[in-house]
C-alpha cells in the first residue's frame, strides 16, 4: 500500500525548499560585504586608468 502524506504538509516544505534555493542564489550573486565591493571597484578603475595610460596619441578615442 502507497504511503500516505499530508499534502498541506508536504506543500509547505516544497514552499521552504524554493524559498531556501533562492536565498542561496542570492546570497551567491548578492553576498559581497561593501569593502570586497569597493575594492574590486578600485582594482577596476585603477585597471582601466593604467590601459588608458599607454594609449597612443594617434589611438585616443573620438568623443
Amino acid at each position: 500500500m502507497a504511503e500516505i502524506i499530508n499534502l498541506r504538509r508536504a506543500r509547505k516544505q516544497r514552499a521552504r525548499q524554493d524559498a531556501e534555493d533562492q536565498a542561496q542564489q542570492n546570497r551567491i550573486a548578492f553576498g559581497r560585504s561593501k569593502a570586497e565591493r569597493s575594492l574590486s571597484e578600485a582594482e577596476r578603475d585603477k585597471a582601466a586608468r593604467e590601459l588608458d595610460g599607454h594609449r597612443l596619441d594617434g589611438d585616443a578615442p573620438k568623443r
